[in-house]
């Protein structure tokens, strides 16, 4: 039942990891799962669109890729989560939230597709970003940041 932290061609840290992971536990116990390993993985802007491009076929920036390997019907979730920083600075900037709640809520939508929320219909979206709101607040109200 682990989560682990990396980075790749960038030198980010997550603050509070140990909250950030206990609060991750809490989420996948919310929605139904256990999480057996999921490593978040920091990454440049570069390295991420060459993923993009290499794993998904998509020639541009995104601030998530996700590498799935739950088994939902065995009720645990697992898989990469790859976050492209420099995307998540600029998306916070634009939506007018501060770095650090855009990297959480990139941190939790990680965890919400390994336990299979989709977000590619615009209802489905809608409940994605319903659901990131509602974690963020358990956030909030767990360690008062």
């Amino acid at each position: 039942m682990a989560i682990k932290y990396h980075t790749e061609e960038c030198n980010y840290r997550l603050k509070a990891k140990r909250n950030v992971r206990a609060w991750l536990h809490a989420v996948a116990q919310e929605e139904g799962y256990r999480i057996e390993d999921i490593n978040y993985i920091f990454c440049s802007a570069e390295r991420h669109r060459a993923m993009n491009i290499e794993f998904l076929g998509h020639d541009y920036f995104t601030d998530i890729i996700t590498f799935d390997y739950s088994e939902l019907k065995e009720g645990f979730v697992a898989g990469d989560i790859f976050i492209d920083i420099e995307t998540v600075a600029d998306n916070a900037r634009l939506y007018g939230a501060t770095g650090r709640e855009e990297m959480l809520r990139v941190v939790v939508h990680g965890l919400l597709h390994l336990c299979g929320q989709k977000d590619k219909s615009p209802r489905a979206e809608k409940q994605m970003h319903r659901k990131e709101d509602k974690y963020l607040a358990l956030y909030k109200s767990m360690f008062q940041e």
